[in-house]
C-alpha cells in the first residue's frame, strides 16, 4: 500500500511530547521522514523510538532546539537538508502556556517569554523553512494555533495574543506564497489531554465540560488533521484556520 507522505521530509517542532509527538507519529505513519525538534532532546528520542516501534522503516533525526531562537530553526532546517536532502513539510507546534494572571498582574518577562516562543518562534521557523520549501518546488506548512486564536481567555493575555498572531501570520504568509507552491494553514486545538494542562482531575473535568462533546481532545486527533493538511489531498487548502475542538468555538 502506498503511503500518503512516502519519502517526504518533515520538521515537527515541540516534538518531545503531547501534540507534537502525536503529529510526528502521524506523519511517520504515512511515510514521512521527520526531524524532531525540541528543547527536550530526550523526549524527542522517545518520540523517535515510538515512530520506529509503529513502523519499522521509520526515519527520523533529533535536534535540540529552542523555538525562541532563529539560529536553532536554521539548524533544524539544515538537519533536514543534511539527513533527507530537502524539506517538504514543516509543522510549527512548539509553544508554552505561560503565566496565569490578569493583564495588569502579568510580568513583562512572562509576556515576552510567551510571545518569543509562541509567536516569534513561528515567524523564525517560517523564515528558515520557506527558502528550503521553495528550493524543493513547494510544500506545506502547518502552524499550531489554538481555539484561543479565535477567542479570549481570562488570565492568558500573552497566550491568547500569541495564538491570534499565529493565525494572522499564517493567513498573510499563505497569500504571499499561494502562487509559489507552498500551502500554509493553522490548526486550532481545543483543550487536549497533554502535560500542558496538568493532571488535576477536577480541572480536567471542568475543561472537558466546556466542550459540547463533553470530553477533552486526544493528541492523535490533532495529528490526523495535520497529516491531512500536509498531504496532497489538501491541495486546495491554504490560508485556513481549522479548529479541532469538539464544538467549542460553535458556542
Amino acid at each position: 500500500m502506498d503511503l500518503e507522505l512516502q519519502g517526504k521530509a518533515a520538521i515537527v517542532t515541540g516534538a518531545a511530547s503531547g501534540i507534537g509527538r502525536a503529529i510526528a507519529l502521524a506523519l511517520s505513519r504515512e511515510g514521512a521522514h521527520v526531524v524532531l525538534a525540541d528543547i527536550d532532546a530526550a523526549g524527542c528520542e522517545q518520540t523517535l523510538a515510538l515512530m520506529r516501534k509503529a513502523r519499522a522503516q521509520a526515519q527520523g533525526v533529533v535536534v535540540r532546539a529552542d523555538a525562541a531562537l532563529l539560529a536553532d530553526h536554521e539548524a533544524t532546517v539544515n538537519a533536514a537538508l543534511e539527513a533527507f536532502g530537502g524539506l517538504d513539510i514543516a509543522v510549527n507546534n512548539a509553544g508554552i502556556g505561560g503565566e496565569a494572571h490578569d493583564t495588569a498582574e502579568m510580568s513583562p518577562e512572562g509576556w515576552r517569554k510567551v510571545i518569543d516562543i509562541n509567536l516569534n518562534g513561528v515567524f523564525y521557523a517560517m523564515h528558515a523553512q520557506l527558502p528550503a520549501l521553495l528550493a524543493r518546488g513547494g510544500g506545506a506548512i502547518v502552524n499550531l494555533a489554538s481555539i484561543l486564536g479565535a477567542t479570549g481567555w481570562r488570565t492568558a493575555s500573552a497566550y491568547v495574543a500569541s495564538k491570534h498572531g499565529v493565525v494572522g501570520l499564517t493567513k498573510t504568509a499563505a497569500l504571499e506564497y499561494a502562487t509559489r507552491g507552498i500551502r500554509i494553514n493553522a490548526v486550532g486545538p481545543g483543550f487536549v489531554e497533554t502535560p500542558i494542562i496538568g493532571e488535576d482531575p477536577k480541572v480536567l473535568a471542568h475543561l472537558a465540560s466546556l466542550h459540547p462533546v463533553q470530553r477533552l481532545g486526544q493528541p492523535a486527533e490533532v495529528g490526523d488533521l495535520v497529516a491531512y493538511l500536509a498531504s496532497a489531498r489538501a491541495s486546495l487548502v491554504t490560508g485556513a484556520y481549522y479548529p479541532v475542538d469538539g464544538g467549542y468555538l460553535a458556542q
